[in-house]
């Protein structure tokens, strides 16, 4: 499995093109679609993945279904983040409305998305619609885990008692790399520390 990491214009934001044989998988959508293009020459988009519904996370999102022909996977609760302007934090008050390519995930679970076994761990805090996908021991934490931090708690949505026990939840998971929706990726030792730094931190 290879994990190409494009790096957006909107906060530089993460994106990222994993390939697998002749399938990729895309975590977020935060990157124009000629630059995620240029990764999958030749190979099948086989899905999307939003670990959440901001703008910098999912903007492109159904360009790039529509482009690929491929569904947007996605909690349930990312509609109501998306259609709501404050929640969704873009640029100039946009909006998300056409959610028709869209398959909603409601709590944990496991998802079969071409050749690639998904593990979906729901993981509200940042944001009501926040999901960690885990693949091959590779965690895709969005905004929730960062290289030293966690998501913000402080936006519309966000809840510190909610990070809290999402940090709780991911703390017994086991994992090699956290590759993170902003910054660097991390490993488990460093990352394991981070998140006991915080849980403390909430947990005051």
């Amino acid at each position: 499995m290879k994990i190409n990491r494009i790096i957006t214009n909107i906060y530089d934001s993460n994106t990222f093109v994993i390939e697998k044989d002749d399938e990729v998988l895309i975590v977020d959508a935060g990157a124009e679609l000629e630059k995620v293009k240029s990764f999958t020459l030749n190979k099948k988009v086989v899905g999307i993945l939003l670990t959440h519904g901001h703008y910098d996370h999912s903007a492109y999102c159904n360009e790039y279904a529509e482009e690929f022909s491929c569904p947007i996977f996605a909690h349930e609760k990312a509609s109501d983040t998306m259609k709501n302007k404050n929640a969704f934090y873009g640029d100039n008050g946009q909006k998300m409305e056409d959610f028709s390519r869209f398959q909603f995930t409601q709590q944990d679970c496991f998802l079969q998305i071409g050749g690639f076994n998904v593990q979906c761990i729901t993981a509200e805090g940042h944001s009501p619609c926040c999901v960690c996908y885990k693949i091959d021991n590779i965690l895709f934490a969005g905004d929730v885990l960062f290289e030293n931090g966690i998501g913000r708690t402080d936006l519309v949505g966000s809840n510190k008692k909610s990070m809290l026990s999402t940090l709780i939840k991911l703390d017994a998971i086991n994992f090699d790399i956290v590759y993170s929706g902003h910054g660097e990726q991390s490993t488990f030792l460093p990352q394991k520390k981070n998140i006991a730094i915080f849980k403390r931190f909430l947990a005051r």
